[in-house]
């Protein structure tokens, strides 16, 4: 099973907005951070899960790392964003890993997330440390 991370979809105010970010970066998409994850092998083939209200809301699959300049790491990822059913998760500065038994599952065909709790409620809800 693979390893995840997650993220904090900074400045993003929508879900949308976070699909247009990647909508026009072509087949992959680079993050930069400052360091190696010392279990980056374990993490191939995993997702970048997205954070936007206090939820995991999307995910990215995680192609590979490579360096970057100034002896940082960028991590190479699909740019294909997968919604997920939202799942609350607080925000955090940088990445945190993630272990796929804790990660959200993929929406299937024709479902929303408002289908499952609106967004709105959900991020609330999560705020208040109910879910």
């Amino acid at each position: 099973m693979p390893l995840h991370m997650t993220k904090v979809a900074y400045g993003a105010q929508s879900l949308a907005e976070v699909h247009g970010w990647f909508a026009q970066r072509g087949e992959v998409a680079r993050l930069t951070t400052r360091y190696l994850p010392k279990r980056h092998a374990e993490m191939i083939g995993g997702s970048v899960f997205w954070i936007l209200k206090h939820q995991l809301v999307a995910r990215s699959e995680i192609l590979g790392f490579e360096e970057a300049e100034g002896g940082r790491t960028n991590i190479v990822i699909a740019a294909r964003l997968i919604d997920v059913r939202p799942k609350p998760r607080r925000a955090h500065q940088g990445w945190r890993y993630l272990e796929d038994a804790d990660a959200p599952a993929d929406l299937t065909d024709g479902e929303e997330t408002g289908d499952i709790l609106p967004g709105h409620i959900a991020g609330e809800l999560a705020r208040l440390g109910l879910v």
